[in-house]
């Protein structure tokens, strides 16, 4: 077992300075004769004491190995007992209780008692064997009540020095796992911050493809129809310039509900949203339909942009890559969850001549993207087989609740 630090490394010398200075005045005022080799040797064995302590504190600190305890306990009983002997005041007896408390610090409890116990049985003997009937003589026993008095007292510090030294090395202990915890919690938020630094970037790509993408993709169709229409049709070439006028102000529009938004102006309506887009994408040559059911109070503006922006992908699919001539837009607003459904009479997803697979394009993944993180799905049915009609049904449900609102 190693030694405990010492929390309280001032007794022993305050100890030994203080029978030093009580053993000079007793030799100076006392009538008998002064023995000069006696007070030599019994002050140089006070200074080997305090030569002891200084040197244990600047080698062995701030804990010392249990070998090296013991032997420094030894050679201090060694010297305590050398002191006691060249001592003629007797006061030298105090030395002996820091026995059983350095005993205690070094090796517990246990051993402090033990050597507690061993101190006053060998004042006892020394009584005993040089003081005759020492019982009944009332200087020798209030001596050795003092002397237990002094153990007690010197048991009590230990214990206490030992409980506080604990109680340190405790709180070290907790200081030590809430640093390392604080690094690994710098080292989580670091990743989270780049998560959402990643999360944030996917959502602006997915709004700027989803809103500003789609309705640059009208204008330019738009402006290449009017310049294809300029002399052969001048009407239709008009209308084609007022619907890119249209679409571009729209974009702007968006862009500036989208900050709205985040100072939490008029909240989002699908219904006017899709009314609004059926409504300027039909032409004599593809006719847009809307129906709506139900009430789209109680969705989150999250659910409700998600359907938005797969309408616009829809839409734009159909007319540009499917050459749909016929689009339906359904919007069911439910009890629990809100349904999407645009079908088409074009080509679709596989078939159309500039279209990718179903579902590999950037809208449409993130399309997917949006919709399943708010705990929706996303069903692209583009096999003609089940419809006479042909084309493409692209159905898209969230729930009244999102998984995680804000995240799109």
């Amino acid at each position: 077992m190693a030694s405990q630090p010492s929390a309280v490394p001032w007794i022993p010398p305050v100890l030994y300075t203080a029978v030093l200075a009580g053993g000079i005045y007793h030799a100076a005022v006392s009538d008998g004769p002064v023995h000069a080799s006696r007070i030599a040797g019994f002050a140089a064995g006070l200074v080997l004491l305090l030569a002891l302590e200084l040197l244990k504190r600047r080698r062995w600190s701030p804990s010392t190995p249990a070998r090296v305890a013991a032997g420094l306990l030894a050679v201090r009983l060694v010297l305590f007992s050398a002191v006691a002997v060249l001592d003629g005041s007797g006061i030298s007896r105090a030395l002996f209780v820091l026995v059983p408390f350095t005993a205690y610090l070094a090796f517990g409890r246990r051993a402090g008692l033990v050597c507690g116990v061993g101190c006053v049985a060998l004042l006892v003997t020394g009584y005993t064997l040089w003081v005759p009937r020492w019982w009944v003589r009332a200087e020798y026993v209030s001596d050795l009540l003092m002397f237990g008095l002094g153990l007690a007292l010197a048991g009590s510090m230990a214990a206490v020095a030992v409980r506080e030294q604990q109680a340190r090395a405790r709180l070290e202990g907790v200081l030590a796992e809430l640093e390392d915890s604080h690094a690994r919690l710098s080292e989580y938020a670091l990743r989270v911050a780049e998560l959402s630094t990643a999360d944030e970037r996917n959502r602006v790509a997915r709004e700027i493809h989803d809103s500003l993408g789609h309705h640059l993709t009208a204008v330019a169709i738009q402006l290449e129809k009017a310049e294809a229409f300029r002399e052969l049709d001048p009407p239709a070439s008009a209308k084609a310039v007022s619907d890119a006028r249209w679409s571009a102000g729209r974009a702007l529009t968006e862009v500036r509900e989208s900050v709205s938004a985040l100072r939490d102006a008029r909240p989002f309506s699908l219904t006017r949203a899709l009314a609004d887009l059926v409504r300027h994408l039909g032409n004599d040559r593809l006719t847009v339909t809307l129906h709506v059911t139900g009430d789209e109070a109680g969705y989150d503006a999250e659910s409700l942009t998600a359907l938005y922006r797969a309408a616009q992908e829809a839409l734009t699919n159909a007319h540009r890559h499917g050459r749909a001539t016929r689009i339906d837009v359904t919007a069911a607003y439910g009890e629990s969850t809100a349904r999407l459904v645009v079908a088409d009479n074009g080509q679709g997803f596989t078939t159309a001549p500039t279209a990718r697979p179903s579902g590999t394009g950037f809208g449409i993944r993130g399309m997917r993207e949006r919709v399943e993180l708010l705990g929706g799905n996303v069903d692209i049915d583009d096999s003609p087989a089940p419809r006479a009609a042909g084309g493409a049904v692209v159905t898209v449900t969230v729930p009244r609740s999102p998984l995680l609102s804000g995240s799109i």
